[in-house]
């Protein structure tokens, strides 16, 4: 059974970091050549929009800042996305989603999704 699993969220002053991890389970991110994997954030009372992803070959795509900056560690199934100098306006819900092989920013082309982790940055 395909399933993926976010972590790392929680509360954090502006300025601060966070690494999320997205955990794949049931098949392989990065080796079967074949998933691309896409962070998305939902903030409240917003739609879900596209922060960053990583095709199955490698490529990454950032739809957002160059504070957002996504990762994969093939040995260990996980798709990371660091978040530097977090703003208030980063607060939001993150997803990681898989689809076929290229990267797309409508939610939509995605077909599985993780539960999320929460991110709130506060003073």
């Amino acid at each position: 059974q395909l399933q993926l699993a976010e972590s790392g969220g929680g509360l954090v002053q502006p300025g601060g970091s966070l690494k999320l991890s997205c955990k794949a389970s049931g098949f392989s991110l990065g080796r079967s050549g074949v998933y691309a994997t896409g962070w998305f954030r939902q903030a409240p009372g917003k739609g879900r929009e596209s922060v960053s992803c990583i095709s199955s070959s490698g490529l990454r795509t950032n739809y957002e800042d160059s504070r957002f900056t996504i990762s994969r560690d093939d040995a260990k199934n996980t798709v990371y996305l660091q978040i530097d100098n977090l703003k208030l306006e980063d607060t939001a819900v993150y997803y990681c989603a898989v689809r076929g092989a290229m990267c797309k920013s409508i939610e939509s082309e995605y077909s599985y999704w993780g539960q999320g982790t929460q991110v709130t940055v506060s003073s």
